[in-house]
């Protein structure tokens, strides 16, 4: 019995002594150190007082940490591969949407304003002759009969001095015939496409065709040199009316009309190169400048009846803003003094960043509906300016004398938030910051806040920056910031949604005052920083339009719904490779986002430029987004403002005679 179990405890150790050697033998060379044997770890606890400090890890554990070590370098390693492959996938993205922008601009191709890459492969399959259903299914209608596709003279950005300048390796030279379409691929092929003549050992599986024959298309069919038309013969294009906006200080703050023989020579020189008519703002500030409901029209009367005598068209501006002078020949237009009596003892009637800084430019949306205005709210305010004007001057409705109607809605007249303030230190491209801390709106932020169940949401972001910081510097707006939190996208859902409501509102009483005749909304094209995730500078002034959301969708629908015409801002900034670098800025891919969001609503779109124009780049720029010559739907403006008449432009020939040439080339 005592034998037995001897034999067992000996056998016993001799296994513990071979797995012993066993597991070590499985450890990589550079990892392997000596494994203490069971009998020989119980003799070391017995030995070691238990007062004795611990001794670092030896043997297995000291391995198993050194795995440990390396496993969080390969997590480093990972994480740093993962933040090369954004930006290598940022910097794709940003490639796309100049090829979209090309594409649309260019190429005939009407893609949708978020269009993929499958919209992309869809436009070029039709283009070439396929059928594209909805699901995907590609399909020629009849193969047998195809014919070669023509090859249209697309206008190109490529002037033809770059082309020749361009410098082309030698494995992409080949001959005029290199390139054919593969028609003998069955619909389904997933290999339809071009070939090159390489591929001519294959031509036994063809099915004889025209089109694969060398002598169905010669040289200059394979192969056209494409050359823009002549860039200043708009001939035949369609006709769009040109309104020039008249300069400030030509009604003084007393409602006088200061220059009359002035304004009338004026008027006469653009009546001579056949302009449709001139755009007169009505100021807020002057009209009611005194005291709550006392309008004093005197002024603009004596001005449109020189309009009338001249024969020009009128589009009217209701201002409900403030207009600082940017120059010492301009004039500054507060708002009403009344209006100001009232924001020395409640403050919170303006816009309010985060710093409590007041901004006095235009009302707060918050008071909307707040009856803090001498017992008026602001948009019963707004609507009984907008009743005055049109009961004191029903006759020049009467006649059709007054065209449109555009209602102020913002800063600058334009629907947005005043979140770029040069009073409170913003200067450019900086991202602004959110308006929406006066009482009202915080209490509108409370209760959408409480209606989602999370209270604790009631504030506005406090890692936002400042107005001059740029979206990589802050919390909220760099890439994966908090704006796609869900914190986030709630707050810049409720923020853009007080921007719609406060058209929705005003443009109604808009209708209802001016019932017969069309309404415009203005919006500003912010364009810095576009090409960004965020577009933080689109996010403060109202526009939730991120890279991963349509933005315009929404507010298009209500100008839509109160049949408003949009007018859009164009920049009309040939920015420099190295600024829109600095700033990520797209004019064009925020502009052609636009545009194509408000056509495939059906919606009349207007335009103003936002800078002074004189030379013919300019105006050339500004033709080519008015009426796109290669659009195979024939979008085209509804009518253009020059922004605006000034001695500049009325007195130097050169200027008069190229803004002629811009008439002419919009009246088509």
């Amino acid at each position: 019995m005592d034998y037995n179990r001897g034999v067992e405890m000996s056998v016993k150790q001799d296994l513990d002594h071979n797995n012993d050697h066993h597991l070590q033998a499985q450890i990589p060379p550079q990892l392997q150190v000596q494994i203490p044997s069971q009998a020989q770890v119980q003799n070391q606890l017995i030995q070691t007082p238990q007062n004795e400090t611990p001794r670092r890890l030896r043997g297995f554990a000291a391995t198993a940490a050194g795995v440990t070590s390396l496993s969080t370098k390969g997590r480093k390693e990972r994480e740093k591969e993962k933040e090369r492959t954004k930006l290598r996938e940022r910097h794709r993205r940003a490639i796309t949407s100049r090829m979209l922008a090309g594409l649309r601009q260019y190429g005939n191709f009407t893609l949708p304003a978020r269009a993929d890459m499958n919209d992309v492969l869809a436009a070029l399959a039709r283009e070439a002759g396929w059928t594209v259903e909805p699901d995907g299914t590609t399909y020629r209608t009849s193969p047998a009969t195809l014919t070669p596709f023509p090859i249209r003279a697309v206008e190109s950005p490529l002037s033809a001095t770059s082309m020749k300048n361009c410098s082309m390796k030698s494995s992409l030279d080949f001959p005029t015939s290199a390139l054919r379409i593969e028609d003998s691929l069955s619909p389904t092929s997933p290999d339809s496409g071009l070939v090159t003549e390489k591929d001519q050992k294959n031509d036994k599986y063809r099915n004889p065709s025209p089109i694969d024959s060398s002598d169905s298309l010669d040289a200059d069919q394979h192969m056209r040199d494409v050359r823009p038309g002549d860039p200043d013969d708009f001939s035949e294009t369609p006709y769009i009316p040109v309104y020039v906006m008249l300069p400030l200080g030509i009604i003084n703050n007393f409602c006088q009309l200061v220059d009359p023989e002035a304004v009338c020579r004026d008027l006469r020189r653009l009546k001579s190169i056949n302009v449709d008519g001139v755009i007169v703002e009505c100021w807020w500030g002057i009209v009611e400048g005194w005291s709550p409901q006392k309008y004093i029209w005197s002024g603009y009367r004596e001005l449109f009846n020189i309009v009338r005598e001249v024969k020009l068209k009128l589009q009217i501006v209701m201002a409900f803003h403030e207009c600082r002078a940017n120059g010492g020949s301009e004039m500054s237009i507060p708002l009403p003094k009344w209006i100001l009596e009232i924001g020395k003892d409640h403050q919170d009637i303006y816009f309010t960043d985060r710093e409590r800084r007041r901004n006095v430019e235009c009302l707060s949306w918050g008071i909307d509906k707040q009856r803090v205005l001498k017992g008026r709210t602001a948009i019963e305010v707004y609507f009984d300016f907008m009743r005055s004007f049109r009961m004191e001057f029903d006759d020049l409705f009467v006649e059709s004398l007054i065209s449109a109607v555009e209602i102020g809605l913002g800063p600058s007249g334009e629907l947005q938030y005043p979140s770029f303030p040069e009073r409170m230190g913003w200067r450019y491209p900086g991202i602004g910051e959110f308006q929406c801390y006066d009482k009202y709106l915080q209490h509108s932020l409370r209760k959408a806040a409480k209606l989602r169940g999370h209270s604790f949401w009631a504030r506005g972001p406090d890692n936002a920056g400042q107005y001059n910081s740029q979206p990589h510097e802050t919390g909220f707006f760099c890439d994966r910031g908090d704006y796609d939190s869900y914190y986030g996208r709630f707050f810049l859902q409720w923020y853009s949604q007080v921007l719609i409501d406060h058209a929705d509102h005003v443009l109604a009483l808009a209708n209802l005052a001016f019932e017969g005749t069309p309404i415009v909304a203005k919006i500003p094209a912010v364009y810095w920083w576009y090409r960004t995730a965020s577009h933080a500078a689109e996010l403060t002034a109202g526009f939730y339009n991120p890279s991963n959301q349509e933005g315009y969708t929404l507010i298009l629908n209500i100008l839509k719904k109160h049949s408003a015409t949009f007018r859009f801002i164009f920049s009309g900034l040939q920015l420099t490779p190295q600024d829109n670098d600095e700033t990520m800025a797209d004019p064009e891919g925020l502009t052609w986002q636009v545009l194509n969001a408000a056509w495939d609503q059906k919606m009349n779109i207007a335009s103003q430029n936002a800078v002074p124009c004189y030379d013919r780049e300019g105006f050339n720029r500004i033709l080519e987004t008015a009426k796109p010559r290669n659009d195979p739907d024939r979008h085209h403006l509804s009518s253009f403002a020059y922004q605006r008449m000034s001695p500049s432009l009325i007195q130097r020939a050169s200027f008069f005679s190229e803004f002629d040439r811009f008439v002419k080339s919009m009246h088509g």
